[in-house]
């Protein structure tokens, strides 16, 4: 496998996700804004969404990629990853419906515990209820979903893996948008017309759902075109299975503290002022562009690269795998980080600002956004690390990193929130993050795993010299654009434009200048055939 290539595929169709769901949530705060129903409708999307990276993308692709590689084998076998995936999903689905049947019960105690300073708002504790009812059966859709994109990466067919985001963005840009010019009627036909927003809320919810079969249909198609069979038996814990469970439950231990940051980020939100879940789910989807396109497709193609390696014990290429994928990642992040924090006013007000979402808005958003990508390179850096621990069946030690962070987190939060507000839940996130990467580095290192090199850390202190030069470029440019970010249409897209090409010019020519750049290795992902 080529990473450079697997990366590029990867990355590339996680751009085209990512600006899918930026222009989803543009329309989202435009017709919406930061009130009620926006809050409910983040709430209830979030909820399935923490338990799809706890259980889907996190502890299950962290053990069953290194599993099926290994009945994959150096020559293929087919018949044996068939027999031994078939084997999981039917043990798998059974327990996915039981789970999401228990929870579709216990919703309002489950809401009440991530929200339950939504109480104090008359109906927006029932809204969030009625909301994630319809959202949460979206977990078993995207978990199947997830199964499957695992076999096609671990196939090294990564673009059927990448492309499913696709769909749920472009159903819920559908959704908003006929929720929009429905929602007067409906609102007037039971007798509210102030509740136009809690309809269009519904229509998100729905698509929700309808989305996640679109993946599910997407990625079932394209595993059957790749020759994989999967067949449904009746469940037994073979021997395989009960292997991948011994190595699931620390993993979901580890991604679940994760997880209850997450929910525990939520919580503290919900106990600010109306709109502020918004605020952060806004800024949030600015620092999710690079870290998806970066973090996430280095993390999903260095996996299955790294297990084999380990697997034939060649340290001195995982070595390699790992050096290669924390270059390309600060390559890419580092300036994005620093263009984020920089010109988060002028991000936000070009993007967002309209309709419902007015200045105030935008000034509380950049705050949030500038705190919140302070941390963007360590959040990419955990998700680059975190395999190498993944690929020697450690799904254990990231644990203790995690759980240490997430005492951090409460600490902080619980001792500056009423001071800090919703700029302070972003800043412990950040702070918190780089406290994680130097945890699993130091780790690393002390294990004989993975150490740094001379020539990476050369490489690396050029990009942040690269990035200091196009920081200081945008810092005295955004005087002389200011009055477009807010201004028309074709305003906004000129000004953002020149930033980013200026920005892009000046970064890249002076990562050239200071070797930042490995030219041979950008060729190899930049070439339309990989070589294998």
């Amino acid at each position: 496998m080529n990473l450079y290539r697997a990366t590029g595929t990867i990355g590339g169709l996680t751009m085209v996700s990512r600006i899918a769901g930026f222009a989803r949530d543009m329309l989202l705060a435009r017709i919406l804004g930061p009130g009620m129903a926006a809050d409910s409708f983040f709430v209830a999307f979030q909820l399935p969404n923490i338990f799809r990276r706890l259980f889907a993308e996190g502890a299950f692709a962290a053990a069953f990629v290194p599993l099926f590689s290994r009945k994959l084998g150096k020559d293929g076998d087919m018949a044996a990853a068939e027999r031994f995936s078939s084997e999981v999903v039917s043990v798998f689905v059974p327990v996915l419906i039981l789970f999401v049947a228990l929870f579709e019960v216990a919703m309002p105690a489950i809401i009440w515990l991530m929200a339950s300073g939504f109480q104090e708002v008359p109906g927006k504790f029932e809204l969030t209820v009625a909301l994630a009812r319809i959202t949460f059966p979206y977990l078993f859709l995207i978990s199947m979903v997830a199964l499957l994109a695992a076999i096609l990466n671990s196939l090294s067919r990564f673009a059927a893996g990448a492309s499913f985001p696709i769909l749920l963005n472009l159903v819920l840009i559908g959704a908003l948008l006929l929720g929009n010019q429905m929602a007067p009627e409906f609102a007037m036909s039971i007798g509210d017309p102030e509740g136009e927003t809690i309809v269009i809320a519904y229509f998100l919810a729905g698509g929700v759902a309808l989305g996640g079969v679109a993946q599910l249909l997407w990625l079932w198609f394209w595993t059957k075109r790749s020759g994989f069979r999967l067949r449904f038996h009746r469940p037994r814990f073979t021997k395989d299975v009960r292997e991948l469970g011994i190595i699931i439950l620390p993993a979901t231990f580890g991604a679940g503290v994760y997880q209850i940051s997450q929910l525990v980020q939520l919580f503290f939100a919900t106990q600010l002022p109306g709109g502020s879940v918004s605020h952060l789910n806004f800024a949030d989807r600015l620092n999710q562009l690079p870290l998806g396109v970066i973090g996430i497709a280095l993390g999903t193609a260095i996996l299955p690269a790294l297990s084999r390696h380990i697997g034939a014990d060649d340290k001195e290429q995982a070595d390699r795998v790992q050096s290669d994928a924390i270059e390309l990642a600060m390559l890419l992040t580092f300036p994005a980080a620093a263009a984020l924090m920089i010109c988060a006013p002028a991000f936000v007000s070009a993007f967002f600002q309209g309709g419902a979402f007015d200045a105030e808005d935008a000034r509380i958003t950049s705050n949030v956004l500038a705190a919140l990508v302070a941390g963007l390179p360590a959040y990419v850096l955990i998700k680059v690390l975190t395999p190498a621990f993944f690929s020697r069946k450690d799904t254990k030690t990231p644990v203790y990193a995690a759980a240490v962070v997430l005492l951090f987190f409460i600490t902080f939060n619980a001792l500056m929130i009423d001071r800090l507000g919703i700029v302070g839940i972003a800043t412990a996130t950040a702070i918190g993050a780089w406290f994680n990467v130097i945890i699993l580095y130091t780790i690393l290192q002390k294990r004989g795993h993975y150490r740094v090199n001379a020539g990476l850390v050369r490489r690396l202190s050029g990009q942040l010299v690269a990035t200091a030069a196009m920081a200081a470029l945008l810092y005295y440019m955004l005087p002389f654009l200011s009055s477009w970010f807010s201004g028309s249409v074709i305003e906004r897209v000129l000004s953002i434009a020149a930033l980013v090409s200026a920005g892009m010019l000046v970064y890249f020519s002076a990562a050239a200048l200071t070797g930042a750049i490995d030219r041979s290795k950008i060729t190899l992902l930049l070439r339309r055939k990989a070589s294998s």
